[in-house]
């Protein structure tokens, strides 16, 4: 590739395919695409038994459209009734409420949007797989960032979103571009399949494990511990700077606690804050749907002063007589434990756990010596997991350095 940083030439991008010498036209979205429109903005006719899912941006993740069995369905009449008979081969989705700028390719899924995804149906003329690119470019997720209304939950116009700029070159360099990148998705997908199996074993060992042990105890979580709430409070102003907290993906996604993916949040000094401790169990307090109510990791760091966020609750493990709490890691993704949680979800639109039931629950567990055999066997899998997450990260550092080069 040619390195342009030090050349004078207007409106070619810092990284470019070396054939290429023409300068790039500066357009906006509108005038690239056939239709930019959005999805339903009231609830529609559910369907248990209906062929087509309901769509919403928190299923656009990856790059594609992520479709789980809690995922609502429709009927087809439905579907096409409201959005669906919009989306056709050259549309890009994007959500645009509560979380911003995540986009997918759509590839003819039985599918209709809710008001919080957009689709984006770029002209023939035009490469899609180059706009797919081009809205994940940081430049243009700044751009969004930038045009969010709206207090607690953000929201981005379709008129922000029309009036998007957009640099583009010749069909035959957007090709390009796009192939490169596509390259680069590739090897992503294939570390994440890797992550994937690494999790899958290590799930299928603890339960096993955990559900094989004879030797048992029948405890409540409150047998061995104290429980706190996460930031109470607190506005979108306080955040973006100060102490650490535990944010509530940290919390949902891992075992253990990644601190290095912890947030910022100001902290006075009169303020009577819970505060993280080595050992602690974090628990999700509320979610959308309730197999994700529950969900647990166990921090173990030094860290101080920690805190948690409001969406989470934890527990100080005061008796470690009865409980290892490094075992808790691997505990709380049990089956078994997943089974037990699932009824103390409450609420029809959102779910929440009442602390209190499940603090005086009772759970059955290996008695504290296995738990640390257990774990011990578990954390060798758990390392490699850690290593083939960090080779993850470095190559999405990199899809990031080459977006940032690639356009303008």
């Amino acid at each position: 590739m040619a390195d342009n940083k030090d050349k004078k030439v207007l409106n070619v991008p810092a990284l470019r395919f070396p054939e290429f010498i023409k300068s790039w036209e500066c357009s906006i979205l509108e005038k690239l695409s056939k239709k930019i429109g959005d999805g339903i903005h009231s609830t529609p006719s559910y369907d248990d038994n209906g062929t087509f899912y309901f769509i919403n941006g928190n299923n656009l993740n990856g790059g594609k459209i992520v479709i789980t069995s809690s995922t609502k369905r429709v009927s087809e009449k439905e579907a096409y009734k409201n959005n669906a008979e919009n989306l056709e081969a050259n549309s890009i989705l994007m959500s645009i409420n509560g979380t911003i700028g995540n986009v997918a390719l759509y590839h003819n899924e039985p599918i209709m949007l809710g008001k919080s995804a957009c689709y984006i149906n770029s002209k023939d003329n035009i490469d899609k797989n180059y706009l797919f690119y081009y809205l994940q470019y940081p430049k243009t997720q700044l751009y969004f960032e930038a045009e969010l209304t709206g207090t607690t939950i953000k929201n981005l116009s379709l008129q922000s979103i029309r009036k998007t700029k957009i640099y583009i070159p010749t069909i035959e360099e957007q090709h390009k571009i796009s192939r490169f990148l596509q390259k680069i998705d590739e090897r992503i997908s294939t570390q994440n399949k890797i992550i994937e199996k690494y999790e899958s074993l290590i799930q299928a060992m603890c339960d096993t494990l955990v559900e094989q042990e004879t030797q048992q105890v029948t405890l409540s979580f409150s047998d061995f511990g104290q429980s706190y709430l996460g930031l109470s409070g607190k506005s979108a102003e306080d955040f973006g700077e100060g102490y650490p907290f535990i944010t509530y993906m940290n919390v949902y996604q891992n075992q253990i606690i990644d601190l290095t993916d912890v947030g910022l949040v100001k902290i006075n000094e009169t303020e009577q804050q819970s505060v993280v401790r080595y050992g602690d169990i974090l628990l999700t307090l509320s979610s959308e749907t309730p197999e994700e109510v529950g969900m647990g990791a166990v921090y173990l760091g030094e860290t101080y002063p920690l805190y948690l966020n409001s969406f989470c609750f934890g527990i100080h493990i005061t008796d470690e007589s009865k409980i290892y709490p490094p075992f808790l890691a691997y505990y709380v993704s049990s089956q078994s434990f997943r089974k037990a949680v699932y009824p103390l979800a409450q609420g029809s639109t959102r779910f929440n756990l009442q602390k209190s039931d499940f603090m005086k629950k009772k759970f059955s567990f290996p008695v504290i010596e296995k738990q640390r055999k257990i774990y011990s066997t578990l954390k060798t899998y758990s390392d490699k997991l850690i290593v083939e997450k960090q080779i993850m990260r470095l190559l999405c550092n990199q899809k990031c350095y080459l977006l940032r080069q690639l356009f303008i």
